[in-house]
């Protein structure tokens, strides 16, 4: 047994501790059990309560007498007597689960949903019948008034099987192109109908009939999770005759009112991983919703959480034992995992000796699970980069962030910030430096060495109340690094300090100016004999306070965008001159063509006539070239000369025409 306190809450895990191979004869086993302490303490609740492989989904039966696991490999179902604790049967199936109900009071009577598309009906005796359905299935339930069998999976389509005729029924046509889970309330008989585009649809099975659809996606879509696809429903629960719980792919859990379209209470997981099972405590005002890493209870009235339920293993299914605080979850691992929270109920009947055994340990200090770990928000996550990290067991979501391991928070802020460490040293040698050499001129100054401004103005107020809290305020040692850590100085070059200091210095102008009229208004009062005065004088002061305090903040708009464009424009400088500056390959190709001889160079550049003449004697005419910049000025000269003759106007057409001499 393993002992946790999470939110002051504690939980009893029931199936941790190793376990004993059967293969071992008897004497063994009583040798282990002298020598090993772990083995020894461990509490086997129900006996062989594991799987081969990994266990799918539990459930217990309406009797509470019964309670039925599935798993692999191989494919197979087991089934545990409460009263004995221990295996009454086991069998083998030919494909995996995917889901299955318990029809009758006990064992007698149970339908399995499988990954093959059957659907296969077991009786006490074993396999009573099996047939398949068109669609792969995802999701099976029961209206007992009706005795249909509905069947949910990759179609639009409801399918309907009545047990008592057996024989398939008109199906349901939904507007969805793929249904992921169904629910039907044992009170009124309606069924919903979760959809992977994110609605919920409610049908009568007397009326077979869609009587409303609840587009459940528009109220769980957040930008900062930057969702790339609308959420799907995952999982469905009624909490009574009108009350509705629903899961999405996204990790939100929404809990509607039949008769509202509206969301009365929207929770996160913050791990953006698909919730597979949602559940009610009967007697308290809880809902348990499960994902693959953690079982959240919380308050369904506001929220708030109560505990949380963690493992090393991925959870596949959860069961809760009803009237009691016992849990079951099938997981990823052989073992299934069975938790006792004592503050939501007591021990079941059949093991009420867990109530002896928690109080026993009471006195004996209990595990607290967030004593290694660093909170850290969700900025802080992506600036240490480890984003990537959501939805696995490395981070924990509490609140409005995650708790991450201490050792894994160190080592990603030595990685973000290798030299993190020298400057810590080295600042902390500067303050050891500087309290031991004392400063040669000694002025009295109380005001310390960070944000000496706000002290000044803190010890300035006026007022004895005041000054009080001011001197407490100083001295107080909650706020002592405030006044001595450099990282808390204010920064006055700051966007946000600039934009806020206008409204500060007009509440400072205003309290001075407060202070100061407060005298003179007596004596104007004294003069005045309308209110109606005192109201425009007043009003005009507050208007002409409100035109300089919005010029104040347009200018200091204006210089942070001047700011931002000259930032911008030095960049853009600085870039263009490294992509003129000369390359090192450029320099090398010069050096390698100077120190070439003139044959090459004149072969490379295409004067490779040459004559021939007796006696081996050759003969080569090239012309020399003069300097590029004297070529480049005539170029340009005659490109100008030539733009001026287009430019000059011709004069021709101003001379005066002759008039023909009149006859």
């Amino acid at each position: 047994m393993q002992v946790s306190e999470i939110d002051n809450v504690k939980i009893y895990n029931l199936s941790v501790g190793k376990s004993l191979p059967d293969w071992l004869t008897e004497r063994k086993k009583r040798a282990l059990l002298k020598k090993n302490v772990d083995i020894r303490r461990r509490i086997e609740l129900i006996q062989e309560f594991d799987m081969p492989g990994v266990s799918t989904s539990l459930r217990v039966s309406k009797d509470g007498q019964y309670i039925m696991a599935t798993g692999i490999y191989k494919p197979r179902v087991k089934c545990f007597d409460v009263n004995n604790l221990s295996l009454k049967f086991e069998r083998c199936l030919d494909s995996e689960v995917v889901k299955f109900e318990i029809l009758s009071e006990d064992y007698s009577k149970i339908v399995f949903l499988q990954c093959d598309r059957y659907v296969e009906f077991h009786v006490g005796h074993g396999r009573h019948y099996r047939l398949r359905v068109p669609r792969f299935g995802r999701d099976i339930a029961y209206h007992q008034p009706s005795c249909d069998l509905f069947v949910v999976g990759a179609s639009s389509e409801v399918y309907r099987l009545n047990l008592e005729l057996g024989q398939f029924l008109a199906p349901y046509a939904t507007k969805a192109h793929e249904i992921n889970c169904c629910a039907v309330n044992e009170e009124h008989g309606l069924l919903i109908l979760g959809t992977e585009s994110g609605h919920v649809e409610a049908w009568d099975p007397r009326t077979k009939s869609r009587q409303g659809v609840l587009d459940c996606a528009l109220h769980c879509t957040d930008s900062e999770y930057k969702n790339d696809k609308l959420p799907a429903i995952t999982a469905a629960k009624f909490d009574g005759p009108l009350r509705i719980g629903v899961g999405t792919s996204t990790g939100h859990v929404l809990l509607y009112d039949i008769r509202s379209s509206k969301p009365l209470l929207v929770k996160d997981h913050m791990n953006e991983i698909p919730i597979k099972v949602i559940e009610f405590h009967k007697q308290m005002n809880y809902v348990y919703s499960m994902d693959s890493t953690v079982v959240k209870i919380w308050d369904k009235n506001t929220g708030k959480q109560y505990t949380s339920i963690e493992s090393s293993a991925d959870f596949n299914d959860l069961c809760v034992i009803p009237n009691t605080g016992l849990n079951l979850m099938a997981v990823e691992d052989q073992k299934m995992q069975i938790y006792y929270v004592p503050s939501l109920g007591p021990a079941p009947r059949w093991c009420a000796f867990l109530d002896n055994l928690t109080e026993e340990l009471e006195s004996s200090a209990s595990q607290t699970v967030y004593d290694d770990y660093k909170f850290i928000t969700k900025q802080e996550l992506e600036s240490l980069g480890l984003d990537h990290l959501l939805g696995t067991n490395l981070l924990r979501a509490y609140m409005h962030g995650y708790f991450v391991d201490v050792r894994l928070y160190k080592r990603a802020k030595s990685i973000a910030d290798p030299f993190a460490f020298e400057q810590y040293k080295k600042r902390k040698i500067r303050e050891k430096i500087e309290q031991e050499r004392p400063s040669r001129l000694k002025v009295e100054d109380n005001l310390p060495k960070v944000n000496r401004d706000l002290a000044s103005k803190l010890m300035d107020d006026s007022g004895t109340k005041k000054k009080k809290q001011t001197t407490n305020l100083l001295k107080d040692d909650r706020f002592k690094a405030m006044f001595e850590n450099p990282d808390f100085e204010v920064d006055r070059e700051a966007e946000e300090y600039r934009l806020l200091n206008p409204v500060l210095s007009r509440l400072d102008k205003s309290k001075e100016k407060k202070v100061e009229s407060e005298p003179m208004q007596m004596e104007e009062t004294e003069d005045k004999d309308s209110d109606m005065e005192l109201y425009e004088t007043s009003e005009s002061e507050s208007s002409d306070e409100d035109r300089s305090w919005v010029k104040e903040v347009k200018k200091q708009h204006k210089f942070i965008r001047n700011k931002a464009r000259r930032e911008d424009e030095e960049e853009e400088q600085s870039h263009n001159e490294k992509d003129t500056r000369p390359s090192t390959n450029i320099i090398k190709s010069i050096t390698r063509v100077s120190k070439a001889s003139l044959g090459n160079r004149l072969a490379k550049e295409g004067f490779t006539t040459m004559v021939s003449n007796a006696g081996g004697n050759r003969e080569m005419k090239f012309s020399m070239r003069g300097k590029k910049s004297e070529s480049e000025h005539k170029r340009k000269m005659q490109k100008h000369h030539q733009e001026r003759k287009q430019l000059v106007r011709r004069t021709g057409f101003l001379t005066k025409k002759r008039l023909p001499k009149s006859l």
